[in-house]
């Protein structure tokens, strides 16, 4: 299984906002959507960074409550890594698991296309599962 399956189950949709928008934005928006990060992208669409809770938290810990009234840009994570379509589950996990985060973009041409949170991946592989132990299920009982 890879990206484009979970894309195809979930959607594309993606909340995103432009690196001049508030910290305190983001945070109306996490809470609003019920969600863990917002992507950042410029006006041409390409990302530039993301913003999670885990960033949040980090901000306003290090400089104070303050830093809600400061653009998204000073505090996001500009380095950012992304997958595409193509790319398998197990390799998504390694790059989650390797590197500590929880969401990853998935850049197309340079475009996101969608965002795989570790909750995508980790529902994919219980299906996977599933469908695994059924079909051996399905194999003793017929022969």
């Amino acid at each position: 299984m890879n990206v484009s399956t979970i894309l195809q189950n979930k959607g594309s949709d993606v909340v995103t906002r432009t690196p001049d928008v508030t910290l305190n934005e983001i945070v109306q928006l996490l809470n609003e959507h019920k969600i863990g990060s917002v992507v950042i992208v410029e006006n041409s669409g390409t990302v530039c960074g993301i913003v999670s809770e885990r960033d949040v938290v980090n901000a306003i810990a290090t400089r104070s409550g303050s830093v809600l009234d400061e653009p998204v840009s000073d505090c996001m994570t500009k380095n950012v890594f992304t997958c595409k379509r193509e790319d398998t589950l197990e390799k998504l996990m390694a790059e989650m698991t390797e590197h500590r985060f929880r969401h990853l973009p998935v850049v197309e041409e340079g475009q996101l296309v969608g965002l795989v949170s570790i909750g995508d991946v980790v529902k994919q592989r219980i299906a996977e599962a599933e469908m695994e132990a059924a079909a051996m299920r399905d194999y003793i009982t017929t022969g």
